[in-house]
């Protein structure tokens, strides 16, 4: 499918460009930050994400094979462009599940979604810091974690854990972060699956 590209967002990176030079970049880590600063007007998170240009390139290999997507909640996932996402959030299931573990209703939807989608997904936070705490305490073996969920309880800690984790990643080292950022961190790789 070839995306066509609105002459607002054109004009958008255009600006984006003429501020910024993100040339020193790797290629997926410069899509990634452009997107990521394009949906925020934030340039801070120039030097506030942290990319890994292999964990990059690993999960657009997972999304060109088809790999799952999973959202932590509904925002996210209708962020995210082209792909059907998982995102259990709102399921009476999830409810049950969070009161009878004692957890919150993030982090039963990340148990329930790996039930659904099995190692190998690609997992985007933005929401929720006890998704990404429990995400990290699943045998999910995931193929990239998008992970910047905002706030200011727990979610430098949660993105701190996911990067000492090991697993392919891409975070930020702050208290901000949110569903429009982490749906354009995926669009990023989404964009580039279509365009390559």
């Amino acid at each position: 499918m070839i995306r066509v590209v609105h002459p607002i967002e054109v004009e958008s990176y255009r600006i984006l460009r003429e501020r910024i030079d993100l040339g020193h970049l790797p290629p997926l880590s410069r899509a990634v930050t452009e997107r990521v600063v394009h949906a925020s007007a934030d340039l801070a998170y120039v030097t506030d994400l942290v990319c890994d240009e292999t964990a990059l390139a690993g999960g657009l290999a997972a999304l060109r094979a088809g790999a799952p997507v999973v959202a932590d909640v509904a925002m996210v996932a209708a962020g995210i462009t082209g792909r059907v996402v998982t995102c259990p959030i709102a399921e009476p299931a999830t409810a049950a599940l969070a009161r009878a573990a004692g957890i919150t209703r993030s982090a039963a939807a990340m148990r329930l979604a790996l039930d659904r989608v099995g190692p190998g997904a690609v997992w985007v936070v933005g929401c929720a810091p006890t998704a990404l705490d429990e995400l990290l305490s699943l045998p999910a073996r995931p193929a990239l974690v998008v992970g910047l969920p905002v706030g200011f309880v727990g979610a430098v800690e949660s993105k701190a854990a996911l990067r000492a984790s090991g697993l392919p990643a891409v975070s930020n080292q702050g208290e901000k972060g949110g569903s429009a950022v982490a749906a354009a961190a995926l669009n990023a790789l989404l964009h580039l699956e279509g365009e390559q």
